[in-house]
């Protein structure tokens, strides 16, 4: 089943003066099973960024639709929008996006202070994820006494905390050490494996082959796509390390391009 359905997505944006239009994404489709860990890859300026906007109801298409779990996102009332992203969507950022005067416990129930749930009811949910990330013992520092990688899993738990149907992830281990980002894709990896979708946008060959599915944005463009399947993280990696540099030398649709072992 589809918890993620994208159709036929366009997105051009207009000059101050109008006088010039840029295409973003020209006519994007794809979806996303319950339980996948897909990663998006793309140069920059080839639309992914854009696209992870609309997904995350932040922006609108120009035309186009988003389903999520069967809901048209696009035609969500401005009103009803902040709710809705609380209620059904995870996010975890490059920068963290951890409030520097909340102890991380607070950050995290963040989203379910503004929902209006229980003391009782939020700490019931933070124990057992808390535990599986590791951050018991830092609940109560603040995220300027503790380490990036450490922010991060704080960051992973506030997303987690709402129960999303989807983890949106915006290069999320941009601002991490190796050992730090080694950290963090295992607790995706294990993440995932418990049940949770997760999208994932990034630079990282490293990080997208973590993944199960690897799409590539050219253009405005879905150009290619890559199943992990049997693979290491190593092989897919050289099969993204292969396609990323297709794309840069300008390489076509099915020429050359490592094979989707679908």
């Amino acid at each position: 089943m589809a918890v993620l359905e994208v159709v036929n997505l366009k997105k051009i944006y207009t000059t101050r003066l109008g006088g010039n239009h840029v295409q973003a994404l020209s006519n994007v489709s794809f979806s996303v099973e319950q339980g996948e860990y897909v990663a998006i890859m793309g140069e920059s300026g080839s639309g992914k960024t854009t696209l992870l906007n609309i997904l995350a109801a932040l922006d609108k298409p120009t035309s186009g639709e988003v389903f999520l779990n069967g809901r048209n996102i696009v035609s969500i009332k401005e009103r009803e929008i902040a709710a809705f992203r609380r209620e059904h969507l995870g996010f975890v950022f490059q920068d963290f996006n951890l409030l520097d005067t909340f102890s991380l416990q607070d950050n995290i129930f963040l989203p379910l202070v503004l929902s209006g749930k229980s003391y009782k009811e939020m700490n019931g949910r933070l124990q057992p994820i808390a535990r599986k990330l590791e951050i018991e013992e830092i609940l109560n520092k603040y995220p300027y006494e503790v380490s990036g990688g450490q922010k991060q899993r704080a960051a992973v738990a506030r997303a987690l905390i709402t129960k999303p149907q989807l983890i949106l992830a915006d290069e999320p281990t941009g601002a991490l050490d190796s050992r730090a980002t080694d950290g963090l894709l295992r607790l995706f990896a294990q993440i995932n494996r418990d049940g949770q979708t997760i999208l994932m946008v990034t630079h990282s060959i490293k990080a997208a082959s973590s993944a199960k599915r690897v799409l590539f944005i050219k253009d405005g463009e879905v150009f290619h796509q890559l199943y992990k399947g049997d693979d290491t993280d190593e092989q897919l990696y050289q099969k993204i390390s292969d396609t990323l540099t297709m794309i840069a030398t300008g390489g076509e649709r099915g020429s050359g391009l490592p094979r989707d072992d679908a």
